[in-house]
């Protein structure tokens, strides 16, 4: 542990460094203790990097790939036995394994001649990735719209300034004054937490939701627009996000409120024919048996715990990338988008 910070101390300078390279480690704010207490740990080796991926004390699609990223680098100067190297690699990629961002970023440092080089330009090209989305979704949001958002989507989730939220604060600095409704996110409550918390300190109105109410929330406070992030995307359309999305996709159809999913390129898996290939990670009943530290359930209860669902690209409303709105027909618009240069090259041409 290198810093914490109690109640009633602001942590914002710490938290805008979600995730930094610290020469001989990768310092990374702990999610799971916020917003009570700020604290910024090291990772050294592949077993902690390991460790702050799965425990979700990293999470949010981006904020891993670009964790992992400097991950590699890391161990690469670590460890000259290339088998050592391979297994410790292997030991970070297979961390999470539905969020498509992990896998991309650490193959793309593999390839790279100088990974620490290529792990920064990655980390920096996540930052204009998410300026740039935020300006795409301005046309979505209109002046004191009621914004339905879930998880956490913000500046921890993505190294950067945020993928979904990252647009509700902007449109927010923008004078646009958007209300916003945050579902708590079952069970480890990341919207709760996180997203209640940034958008708070940001002095945008928002009202907690817990996710039960998400349908009388779409029927009687008169909601504009649901805009929620994304862990992988298939070629299709079909969109996997953290659990509870596919359900308000299906709320918000019924009630006729446009669903927009803010992801990067990266987040687009082109090799993925549709959600059904999508691998579902299931994690611990514990989660579920238990609310904080309290047990809710009895000692051993069965619970079936998805970290994710897929939501049928037919509920979705349109994608904001980097590249602007796609629309359907998603087999034409994201056929599109793969054809897009990577914003390494965009970056390294203007």
């Amino acid at each position: 542990m290198l810093h914490s910070a109690g109640p009633g101390r602001d942590p914002l300078a710490i938290e805008a460094q979600a995730v930094r390279w610290a020469g001989d480690a990768i310092e990374y704010v702990d999610q799971r203790l916020l917003p009570h207490e700020t604290v910024v740990r090291r990772a050294t080796t592949a077993e902690e990097l390991e460790d702050a991926i799965k425990t979700l004390a990293v999470r949010g699609a981006p904020c891993i790939g670009v964790f992992g990223a400097y991950g590699v680098a890391m161990l690469r100067a670590q460890i000259s036995d290339d088998k050592k190297f391979e297994a410790a690699v292997a030991r970070v990629r297979e961390a999470r394994p539905t969020a498509v961002n992990l896998r991309w970023a650490i193959e793309r440092v593999l390839k790279s001649k100088d990974m620490l080089v290529e792990a920064q330009a990655i980390h920096n090209e996540q930052r204009e990735i998410d300026r740039r989305i935020a300006e795409a979704a301005a046309e979505l949001i209109e002046p004191r719209a009621a914004i339905y958002t879930h998880c956490h989507t913000g500046a921890l989730a993505t190294a950067g300034t945020g993928t979904a939220l990252g647009t509700i604060l902007f449109a927010a600095r923008a004078g646009k004054k958007p209300r916003v409704f945050v579902g708590e996110t079952r069970p480890l409550l990341q919207g709760g937490r996180l997203t209640y918390y940034e958008l708070t300190q940001a002095g945008v109105d928002a009202t907690l939701v817990v996710d039960s109410a998400a349908a009388i929330s779409m029927q009687r406070k008169e909601i504009d627009l649901v805009i929620v992030g994304a862990d992988r995307i298939a070629r299709n359309g079909d969109t996997a996000n953290k659990i509870g999305t596919y359900a308000l996709a299906i709320i918000a159809a019924h009630h006729r409120i446009p669903f927009y999913v803010a992801a990067p390129r990266s987040t687009f898996d082109f090799t993925l024919e549709s959600g059904r290939d999508i691998p579902i990670e299931e994690r611990s009943a514990e989660e579920v048996a238990t609310f904080g530290e309290t047990r809710v359930a009895s000692k051993g209860a069965n619970a079936y715990n998805p970290a994710f669902d897929v939501t049928p690209n037919h509920l979705i409303t349109a994608f904001v990338t980097e590249y602007g709105i796609l629309r359907p027909p998603y087999g034409e618009s994201i056929a599109d988008l793969q054809l897009r240069p990577n914003m390494s090259a965009l970056l390294s041409t203007s």
